[in-house]
């Protein structure tokens, strides 16, 4: 199943793994590491996870307090945040660029590399 992750939703990843790269050389890339199996658990088992909202469902990050809250869409799987779970659940709801179609999603998967990892 492909992943397809909106910008806004890439923009949390990169500002997580520089901040955690921040506070201890190597841990966003242990972050980036633990997001990217989320991702893996998603494509394997897209139903698995429980429902946040009316579409949406919030798969947690192991180790990090981060969900990746996503869309089930045909055979693709819409990555609409990588949210702080200690920040307000619905700050997602208000960002442009949530509705597939609009400029800046992306197809693939937030990467390391893509966060200046190593």
């Amino acid at each position: 199943m492909m992943i397809e992750v909106l910008a806004c939703a890439e923009a949390e990843f990169t500002e997580a793994v520089a901040y955690y790269n921040q506070q201890l050389p190597g841990l966003g890339d242990e972050f980036a590491t633990e997001v990217k199996a989320a991702f893996a658990r998603l494509a394997a088992f897209p139903g698995a996870w429980p429902v946040f909202s009316a579409r949406s469902r919030r798969c947690l990050v192991n180790r990090f307090p981060y969900g990746v809250l996503y869309q089930v869409r045909q055979d693709t799987l819409l990555v609409l945040a990588i949210m702080h779970l200690h920040r307000d659940p619905r700050r997602w709801e208000e960002r442009p660029g949530k509705v597939p179609g609009v400029p800046g999603a992306s197809s693939k998967p937030p990467s390391p590399a893509d966060a200046g990892g190593r």
